[in-house]
């Protein structure tokens, strides 16, 4: 397909949402607190790259990206009419404010998306993707029945019409997001009551709003039911706890949350546009789905449960409605083949158990489905078409587990992986078979650490060197920096910028800006944004260092109300720096009164431990307080001096493995190096971090912000 067909194929595809976008402005203004000068999340002139060291595609780019698009379907416009099928209205406004003054939500900072121009530096699939995403307002999935507002938030969400009032499914990331949309629906359709909430899943993007649709009152009188899936609650909490740290960073590359909306810089998120900026919350769920299959009626409208635990989250669960032929796929089915392995940092999906739960939903209820809708992505109608997508998807999960696995048995190693695998023809010809969201390279490498780990047999490579330990010895033998930087220009004056970026000097800026370089047109070239975003993240990085200042906690009360005392112990014992702890020695009885549990902590061989239900019989300290006033600390409100003080919490015996404790613990923040050399080195710099440091025993940011 040539370029001005690309072009007249979003010009046509995309006039249909022409107008929903009209204001511009930081959509995730608040991810981080930063400094004058420095990148954020907002629309810049699409014309011009947003960073003076900036390229645009280089003519090797442009000319891989004219031969991709003459293999894509784009004769195949289905997506397009399923996408603007059902539409009711558009809000007047593209912006959501937060109700602490941020922008929550901003669609209009992508509507240069919405211009029908062809820009070289988005992969012409992806540039396809992100028209798509642009739905935005409410659209009737099923007369009178099913209803949808898209593009208020990363995912979808759902509100079916029962007799009396309204069932939401995934109600959105924030609580202001979501109470736009309750708002807008009954703004058009009439005012109804919220009788149940469901959630699909333990991700954030599908429960954080709940209290933007309901009070909590109403669901502990039960006059408002919550559904989800068995050991939602674990999964919810559990996933961020432990690396939540590492994983906040990570998504500053796999979700591009500094750069600019713009077509150099952040495009798409393959499901959504990005995840709200608001208030997260999170109620607690009065009815679990327990069986692999569960019937429940609510308001009239019955509704069977699937659970398909491993696949897209641990906990999942379809729902197929028998009286309307309508069938929700959650996130197991939607407009891209997902993340199996999650570049934020996850354990690593089941692709082949994901493949059988669909293949499942499509036995069991796709042979009768009139239509299929999910928490991300648009509608698929009539049963041929539901059919061919559940298919198509079903396959492909399967076939990224069974080849990578082939080619490992074969004695392809993890570091070859994504080289070697590639979708089979007949799966790239049609679009439910592209990996937006994952990636190809990614993915199998994923398949293969699932089951073997990170090793690839190789014995140099079971416990190398460090990087900055085996860098240096290559340059060296390379005959220095010189001759490799000349080398590397050598390659990107080829267009090999894979080869090209496989050196870099922390010290050596025009080393690094080479390699922003190569990044740059790699990011350009990927299909899939999550890849995008990790390049062109990594190139803005190398170019100007790390973003300062303080990130923005996205953790409230809810789910540090949600998080085990259990689980705050063990993040507090990931905390401690082991060089300093040992050699002491200590043992501590925790117990909270207002919820009947006590905890035996030890120290020893430079290692925290506990154990719920036990205590010392002569330990070194007891403290007690209420799970309630503990709260406090885990927000980093209060501090146990503070409620000694207040009367509300007690030391009995010595107050110095407290301190020794307190003394070891590091505060973690999601703002260290990932690319060698961007760290600021300046003592001022330093100073001013420890400053922005909270509370030592403040819980962990356990907020899930990509959604993925």
């Amino acid at each position: 397909m040539t370029k001005t067909s690309i072009q007249a194929n979003v010009l046509k595809t995309a006039r249909p949402y022409v107008g929903m976008m009209i204001a511009a402005g930081v959509a995730f203004g608040g991810a981080l607190a930063l400094s004058p000068g420095l990148a954020q999340a907002q629309t810049t002139n699409p014309e011009k790259h947003f960073d003076p060291k900036g390229n645009p595609p280089s003519m090797f780019t442009i000319e891989l990206r004219k031969g991709v698009s003459a293999t894509l379907p784009f004769d195949d416009k289905r997506d397009f009419e399923e996408a603007k099928k059902g539409f009711i209205a558009e809000p007047p406004y593209t912006k959501i404010m937060a109700d602490a003054g941020n922008v929550a939500w901003d669609m209009g900072s992508y509507d240069w998306l919405l211009q029908g121009k062809d820009f070289p530096s988005l992969h012409p699939s992806l540039q396809r993707q992100a028209v798509l995403n642009m739905a935005y307002g409410l659209y009737e999935v099923l007369p009178g029945k099913i209803y949808q507002v898209r593009g208020f938030d990363l995912a979808n969400i759902t509100f079916i019409k029962g007799d009396t009032g309204w069932i939401v499914f995934d109600p959105l990331t924030a609580k202001e997001t979501a109470r736009a949309a309750l708002a807008f629906i009954n703004e058009k359709l009439g005012v109804r009551p919220v009788l149940a909430v469901v959630y699909s899943h333990s991700h954030v993007d599908h429960f954080g709003g709940v209290r933007g649709v309901v009070d909590e009152a109403d669901v502990v009188s039960g006059k408002v039911k919550i559904i989800a899936p068995e050991g939602f609650m674990q999964a919810a909490i559990e996933e961020n706890v432990f690396s939540g740290n590492a994983m906040s960073r990570r998504t500053q590359y796999s979700y591009a949350v500094l750069l600019p909306r713009d077509p150099f810089g952040h495009a798409d998120q393959s499901i959504g546009k990005n995840v709200a900026n608001g208030n997260v919350g999170l109620i607690a769920p009065t009815l679990l789905i327990k069986d692999d299959f569960q019937n429940v009626t609510i308001d009239g409208v019955q509704m069977v449960f699937q659970n398909t635990p491993d696949t897209e989250a641990p906990v999942e669960m379809n729902t197929w409605f028998p009286q309307f032929k309508a069938f929700w796929a959650a996130e197991n089915i939607t407009g891209t083949i997902h993340n199996v392995y999650t570049p934020r940092g996850a354990p690593v999906r089941n692709a082949l158990n994901w493949s059988k739960q669909i293949n499942v939903a499509l036995y069991k209820f796709g042979q009768d489905a009139e239509v299929m809708f999910a928490s991300h992505s648009w509608p698929r109608w009539g049963n041929a078409r539901i059919q061919e997508v559940m298919r198509t998807q079903r396959d492909t999960y399967a076939n990224l587990n069974n080849q990578s696995l082939h080619y490992a048995n074969l004695g392809v190693t993890i570091n070859e992986i994504q080289n070697v695998y590639k979708l089979p023809p007949s799966l790239w010809k049609q679009w439910p078979a592209h990996s937006y969201h994952g990636s190809e390279e990614h993915n199998s490498r994923g398949v293969i650490n699932r089951f073997l780990g990170y090793w690839d047999g190789n014995p140099v490579n079971i416990a190398p060197l460090s990087p900055r330990d085996s860098a240096p010895l290559y340059v060296e033998m390379m005959g220095g920096s010189d001759k490799i930087l000349a080398k590397g220009k050598e390659l990107n004056d080829q267009g090999k910028y894979l080869e090209a970026s496989e050196f870099a000097q922390p010290g050596n800026q025009p080393a690094k800006d080479m390699l922003a370089d190569s990044f740059e047109q790699l990011g350009y070239q990927k299909e899939s944004p999550t890849l995008r975003n990790i390049y062109l993240q990594g190139a803005y990085e190398l170019r100007n260092g790390l973003p300062r200042g303080t990130p923005q906690r996205s953790t409230g009360p809810d789910m540090v109300r949600a998080m085990s005392t259990e689980n705050w112990l063990d993040f507090i014992a990931i905390s401690i720096d082991p060089r300093k702890a040992d050699g002491m020695r200590f043992t501590i009885n925790l117990v909270t009164p207002d919820n009947g549990e006590k905890y035996l902590v030890e120290m020893s061989n430079a290692t925290l431990t506990n154990i719920q239900g036990e205590q010392a019989k002569s330990p070194d300290l007891t403290i007690t307080l209420n799970r309630t006033d503990l709260n406090l600390v885990m927000m980093g409100r209060s501090s146990f001096d503070d409620l000694i003080k207040a009367g509300k919490a007690t030391f009995a015996g010595d107050r110095k493995p407290f301190d020794q404790l307190r003394s070891l613990l590091v505060v973690f923040a999601p703002n260290f190096e990932i690319m060698p050399g961007t760290a600021a080195t300046s003592s001022a710099a330093r100073d001013a971090k420890a400053k922005e440091e909270p509370s030592p025993f403040q819980a962990p940011d356990l907020t899930d912000a990509d959604g993925d």
